[in-house]
């Protein structure tokens, strides 16, 4: 990974912005927009995703983007299981469950690529230098 100046650089952070979007579109309409609680509750952990992502790079230190990595994983696995309760009380079909789960594991990936990257190298963040 070559050095990064900021944080929309980051495929991590594209692939998060790719899901909110998506979360948003399938969470706006139907039976799934008119259930507000779920509805924010996915919204806001997709964003959390995203923000953390973007927070931790602008702390310019490794161990502090290591930690907002870990945050943004973990809101990655908060938007899977919510898909599964919108999935079993039927607020999206298969097809939509099926890409928009893949979507935040695709995400959850890359950041744990990212994490383990940060973690085995020498970069120190421009905190540091």
């Amino acid at each position: 990974m070559s050095r990064k100046l900021r944080f929309e650089d980051l495929i991590a952070w594209q692939k998060a912005r790719r899901l909110v979007k998506e979360i948003h579109k399938v969470s706006s309409k139907g039976l799934f927009g008119r259930d507000r609680t779920l509805k924010s509750q996915i919204y806001r952990a997709s964003v959390s995703v995203m923000s953390n992502i973007a927070e931790g790079f602008e702390r310019q230190g490794d161990k502090e983007f290591v930690q907002f990595l870990a945050q943004a994983k973990a809101s990655c696995g908060e938007v899977r299981s919510q898909l599964y309760i919108a999935h079993d009380l039927g607020y999206m079909d298969e097809k939509e469950f099926m890409d928009l789960r893949e979507s935040a594991s695709e995400a959850s990936r890359v950041i744990s690529g990212l994490i383990g990257y940060l973690k085995n190298s020498e970069y120190k963040g421009s905190k540091f230098t």
